[in-house]
């Protein structure tokens, strides 16, 4: 009895001991990780200051304010726009505000970057332009880096040398954002958030880049002394320059949400239609709750069509996926029109065109949505150059020379015209397209105009591809699959020609992967417009060489795919390593931080 009572009595000490250093570990624990409303990375400051995103069960009023600054907050900006507002706090308080049952989600304020010719000629765009469409009254907003135009460069003045640089680059980069004939600027509107002192000026080199693939008419590179003319997707479209990146091209979550929030404000006065957003950052958590992704969703509940670069991540090898599960944020939301890039191999055919390596793939982490929606060309494209811009400045090897689009030059390089490369430049052309479509049909809704577009995309691809980096010797070997080039790529004369407007929400699909069957599937979703084969069967939208089986089979108990149809003749580089693996579907996904590189040289 008495060992039994000193059994005891040991036990009782363990047991303290053990709840104890429990405590001790949850007291010790950063406050984001101990509640389940805050995002992991908060803590990651640990005790100081940090930028977060709080958003709220409604839009924020003096009440939400109070909120923050009664838990020792400093309320920065309102972000209504997805019920939120932009804060500095620690993470002590952050985790005491949110047991506040207001608190939906508090999120860290993100850094972003830019994703970095013409491709006219691969989509089709010249029927557009035989039928009249150039996006004559209609506006794209650009949220980047800033755009070099009249407007937009001049209306700073901090400093003689500010001016200087101002004066310069209006002279140099900006008849092809002008009328034609004209010094009437393209660019309707100008905003910055960022706090350099150069306004709206685009010190980077990545937005002008992006709106000249948007609008650009060519001014500089049309007449009978030239051999090329480098013109924009729609050549005539008003541009909204809201610029959030800095001369780095980085940026912030609130900074974008500001955006997007001021689009949408703006959206009747200049008949904003298109938001082209070739900025991204990686997923942190699910869609529904990331701060970013709620804001692209307001604006498409706007009206406003959302395309987003998905991502130069294709060869990021790092969880063991082979480039897969790379999609970047907020590319992963499943309304948005998601672009990936394919390579034009110096040819105005699209029939060699092939997927550049470096484009994310999907499904989604967390959400395991299909993605990219589209591909459109955005490697090695010619578009506007940012005179004194840190892109140009540092790879001026990129410069184009004047003698390649010219019949007589001195063997300079052109002062109008850069080469870039990566999914920042397709999505442009997809915002261009989109501009086209609504000129010609005005009362297409967001889904619609995504439905368009992917299912009159082009579905003739090869099987799989290779390229070998020059740098590194590695080869990269890509298969044609749903996760690598959505549901085809991109072409305008197609979607012009069709009469089709589905009805419903054309939400990117989920997929969920059965390890009993060692097979892929889509779920269900009533709400989506491909919730019924009937309108969206498999060969509609992805194309029989990506699906196979019956149209029954895509929400049957047999596979939606077979792997040699999906994944291509190699399944260890596709399949195997995507869905055999933890690292796709387990927690560790959440932890990735691998930036977003800027791409110059593109492939060959």
């Amino acid at each position: 009895m008495r060992e039994r009572s000193h059994f005891l009595k040991v036990r009782m000490q363990d047991m303290r001991r053990t709840l104890l250093l429990t405590l001790i570990l949850a007291l010790a624990l950063p406050a984001a990780a101990r509640n389940k409303k805050v995002a992991a990375d908060v803590a990651q400051s640990g005790n100081s200051p940090v930028d977060v995103i709080v958003q709220f069960t409604t839009a924020p009023t003096q009440k939400h304010h109070d909120k923050v600054s009664a838990h020792g907050g400093t309320v920065k900006h309102d972000l209504s726009v997805v019920n939120g507002l932009h804060a500095s706090m620690t993470p002590a308080q952050v985790d005491d505000l949110a047991v506040d049952p207001e608190v939906t989600h508090i999120s860290p304020d993100r850094s972003l970057s830019g994703y970095l010719n013409n491709a006219a000629l691969a989509v089709n765009a010249p029927y557009a332009w035989s039928r009249g469409l150039d996006g004559s009254k209609l506006a794209v907003a650009v949220i980047d880096s800033g755009i070099q135009d009249n407007t937009g460069t001049t209306s700073f003045s901090s400093g003689t040398s500010y001016a200087l640089l101002a004066t310069v680059a209006a002279a140099v980069g900006t008849a092809d954002l002008n009328a034609w004939n004209s010094s009437t600027s393209r660019v309707v509107y100008n905003q910055s958030w960022v706090n350099d002192g150069y306004g709206t000026l685009d010190m980077y080199g990545h937005g002008t880049h992006v709106a000249g693939i948007i609008a650009g008419n060519g001014f500089n590179s049309t007449g009978s002394e030239y051999t090329k003319t480098f013109k924009g997707i729609a050549p005539n479209v008003n541009l909204v320059n809201l610029r959030v990146l800095d001369s780095k091209g980085k940026g912030t979550d609130s900074s974008v949400i500001a955006a997007i929030q001021t689009a949408i404000q703006l959206k009747k006065k200049y008949n904003i239609r298109v938001i082209n957003l070739s900025v991204g950052r990686p997923v942190f958590e699910s869609y529904k709750q990331d701060p970013l992704c709620q804001a692209v969703e307001a604006a498409y509940k706007a009206g406003i069509v959302v395309v987003v670069a998905a991502g130069n991540d294709g060869r990021n090898n790092s969880l063991g996926t082979n480039g897969y599960a790379t999609i970047s944020a907020p590319a992963n939301d499943p309304y948005v029109i998601t672009v990936g890039a394919m390579k034009s191999m110096g040819t105005p055919a699209r029939a060699d065109d092939l997927i550049a390596t470096y484009s994310s793939k999907g499904p989604t982490s967390i959400d395991h949505i299909v993605k990219p929606d589209i591909v459109a060309p955005g490697n090695r494209q010619i578009s506007l150059y940012g005179w004194g811009a840190s892109l140009t400045s540092t790879y001026s090897s990129n410069v184009v020379p004047v003698s390649s689009y010219k019949t007589y030059s001195l063997g300079l390089g052109s002062p109008w015209y850069y080469t870039m490369s990566g999914t920042s430049m397709a999505a442009p052309v997809v915002s261009g397209a989109v501009a086209l479509l609504l000129q010609a049909q005005p009362n297409l809704t967001p889904d619609q105009v995504k439905a368009r577009l992917m299912k009159t995309a082009s579905k003739t691809f090869p099987t799989c591809s290779s390229y070998t980096d020059p740098a590194t010797g590695i080869t990269y070997t890509s298969q044609y699959d749903a996760f690598t080039i959505g549901a085809g790529y991109l072409d305008i004369q197609a979607a012009l020609m069709s009469t089709d407007v589905s009805s419903g929400v054309a939400k990117s699909p989920t997929v969920q992967y059965d390890p009993a069957t060692n097979s892929v599937y889509f779920v269900k979703d009533s709400s989506a417009m491909w919730g019924t084969s009937a309108v969206w069967g498999t060969s509609a939208v992805w194309g029989a060489n990506v699906f196979v089986g019956s149209q029954s089979a895509m929400w049957g108990s047999s596979a939606m795919w077979g792997t040699s149809a999906m994944w291509g003749t190699s399944t260890t580089q596709g399949f195997s390593a995507m869905w055999g693996t933890s690292a796709m579907w387990g927690t560790s996904t959440t932890d990735s931080t691998e930036s977003i590189g800027i791409l110059i040289s593109g492939e060959n």
